[in-house]
């Protein structure tokens, strides 16, 4: 058995932006677990802008910036731990390892799992058909062009129209293949306003309101067949699919394991200090939910490591909580989903919901019939809102906390 003072698991850009403010901070021996070959997480497979901004001050590919962030987090002391999958998380910061060299176990006194998002299978997402070569996901179309050099097709069809839908366009072109469509299964594209004229420029039609997608070929893909929003059939000839976001988070350690995981984030279940059931196991990064830029989970990851530093000086322990909940249909979820009745400083400033279909009316927070905050809300699947947590801390709550919409009229 091994030992370090905190074990990270994963080595993406929130694992190497918390390992690096950890050092900063004086916290002993750091280690950064990494199942991969090479550590620096899915911006080594986006050979494009934009990153880097918040972080470097300056514009960088993906590739540069996770080059950057590997050296910045060696430079500060980190030790990082490559070809090393974590197998099962125990009780007490202790973890199982799997390496070249053979199992062993790793028992630190803080954990914290940043072990990030992936993209939903053709399966999750209940694309019919055959089963043809040439149906990959952005991830893996990424890893082939700028990792390996390949050209997976020529003529792809994009399913999607979240970024990384349009980041797939862009890896495209890298490569000389020209997507003949984006079909997407809601009636508006999914990114922000500002974005949408993006496919039109590249010379990409988008399809909107499809349903009941279906693969065409035998060996390899011929075509795509769906419904159109007037449920009349169409046929799209390509020579490979590309099925892009829907993200949720790589979770499959916590369902394996003794910490509680949230049923409307499909991560864990955290307060609002990042710390899961077992208080010896934080979480930041796209684990918490799906999915944030790289920038935003390398600036959530540092004021993590200003907790878990905190922690290990004056641990928050266990003074109780109350759940952070919804019911209400148009939320998806809501983050932390328990706020611990502690003062200790640096806790989250706000709370972080999506919804699972557009709304408008007023957003409000309710502890045992009484309101503790509120505010209007316009918004849509997929958007980012953020809530303060500052009403509920400070009423003394002792009841569940109940977030929900009142429709306007």
């Amino acid at each position: 058995m091994g030992n370090c003072t905190v074990a990270i698991v994963g080595g993406g850009p929130a694992g190497l932006a918390l390992a690096t403010e950890l050092k900063a901070r004086g916290v002993g021996n750091v280690v950064v677990l990494e199942r991969e070959a090479t550590a620096g997480g899915v911006p080594r497979h986006c050979g494009h802008y934009p990153f880097g901004v918040w972080e470097f001050k300056r514009l960088m590919k993906g590739p540069d910036y996770a080059r950057a962030l590997v050296q910045k987090a060696k430079n500060a002391g980190v030790e990082i731990r490559t070809g090393c999958t974590v197998t099962a998380l125990h009780p007490n910061a202790r973890l199982s390892l799997s390496t070249a060299t053979g199992v062993m176990e790793l028992q630190a006194e803080r954990v914290v799992l940043c072990t990030g998002v992936r993209e939903s299978s053709r399966a999750q997402r209940f694309i019919g058909g055959a089963r043809p070569q040439g149906v990959i996901s952005t991830g893996a179309l990424q890893s082939m062009v700028y990792l390996q050099q390949m050209r997976p097709f020529r003529r792809p069809v994009i399913i999607g129209t979240e970024l990384v839908s349009f980041s797939a366009i862009m890896t495209c072109r890298h490569r000389a293949m020209r997507p003949v469509a984006m079909i997407e299964q809601n009636n508006r594209i999914t990114v922000r306003q500002f974005m949408r004229p993006f496919p039109a420029v590249m010379g990409v039609p988008v399809k909107l309101g499809a349903s009941k997608l279906r693969v065409l070929g035998q060996r390899l893909v011929e075509g795509i067949e769906y419904l159109d929003r007037d449920q009349n059939p169409q046929t799209i000839d390509c020579d490979g699919v590309i099925v892009s976001g829907n993200f949720r988070p790589e979770a499959a350690l916590l369902h394996a394991s003794h910490i509680d995981v949230d049923p409307g984030t499909g991560g864990p279940s955290v307060d609002q200090y990042g710390r899961t059931s077992d208080p010896s196991y934080f979480c930041t990064g796209n684990l918490l939910r799906p999915v944030e830029t790289s920038g935003w989970c390398w600036q959530e990851a540092v004021e993590c490591a200003r907790r878990v530093a905190d922690d290990l000086t004056l641990p928050i322990g266990n003074p109780g909580f109350v759940a952070l909940q919804t019911q209400d249909p148009a939320i998806r979820f809501v983050l932390p989903q328990r706020l611990t009745l502690s003062d200790a400083p640096g806790a989250m400033a706000n709370m972080q919901l999506r919804l699972s279909q557009p709304a408008i009316g007023h957003l409000t927070a309710c502890s045992a019939s009484r309101t503790l905050w509120g505010d209007f809300l316009q918004s849509r699947p997929e958007r980012r809102i953020l809530a303060p947590l500052a009403p509920m801390l400070k009423a003394g709550v002792t009841a569940p906390v109940d977030l929900s919409i009142i429709r306007s009229n």
